[in-house]
């Protein structure tokens, strides 16, 4: 297993609540090692608390999930802002960003989509974070096809179908045979894609927005 978080120093007074040191390594150990991978205990180990006090905060393992969950649609949210605040009014321009954003993110992190893997490894039917996984997905594809209609796209719904499609299996390539297999070419076949659906080149430099990947997806 890979290095954990640093455990915080007791008596810091920079020292986060327990809440968000919890929410924090949980964050980054279920990203790193999976969900199935951590236990309650290498948490608190890892946020400098006790299971006791991990148990107050969150009355189960599912429970913090579902919080890790919400923090990461919570960030995808943040990053379709900055691609709408860096190109207002052209939705061409916010789609090809999306694009370029998305190719970075794929290049940047072997661990791929957190959403794609917890739905791998929640396999208890009805698990709670099967409903938030499903929604933040069907959330995606319908803003992106509202983007690709707002782009003049002529058949808004398959082409945001076919990038979603293009999107999920350029995650899973990239784990399986790394930066150098089919997920390196998921920009330039996008634009192609796009523009075989009649959206234009896009308008302006919409790709060069600063946009990190602090734990989108």
């Amino acid at each position: 297993m890979a290095k954990k978080p640093a455990r915080p120093e007791r008596g810091d007074a920079d020292v986060e609540p327990p809440r968000e040191r919890i929410v924090a390594c949980a964050q980054e150990l279920f990203h790193r090692h999976g969900i199935r991978g951590v236990g309650v205990e290498a948490i608190a180990e890892a946020a400098g608390t006790n299971k006791m006090t991990l148990y107050r905060h969150f009355g189960s393992k599912d429970d913090l999930i579902l919080e890790y969950l919400n923090y990461k649609g919570r960030k995808t949210d943040e990053l379709w802002a900055e691609i709408e605040a860096a190109s207002p009014g052209d939705p061409v321009g916010q789609l090809y960003a999306y694009i370029d954003a998305v190719g970075r993110f794929i290049a940047e992190d072997e661990r791929g989509c957190d959403f794609a893997n917890a739905a791998v490894e929640l396999t208890e039917t009805g698990h709670p974070g099967l409903k938030v996984i499903e929604e933040f997905k069907n959330r995606q594809r319908d803003r992106l096809a509202g983007l690709c209609e707002a782009a003049g796209a002529t058949q808004p719904g398959l082409l945001a179908d076919t990038i979603f499609l293009l999107i999920e299996g350029a995650r899973v390539s990239r784990r399986s045979v790394g930066t150098e297999g089919p997920s390196a070419n998921l920009v330039r076949t996008s634009q192609a894609l796009i523009a075989s659906f009649g959206v234009p080149l896009r308008k302006a430099s919409a790709s060069d927005a600063r946009v990190d990947s602090g734990g989108r997806t």
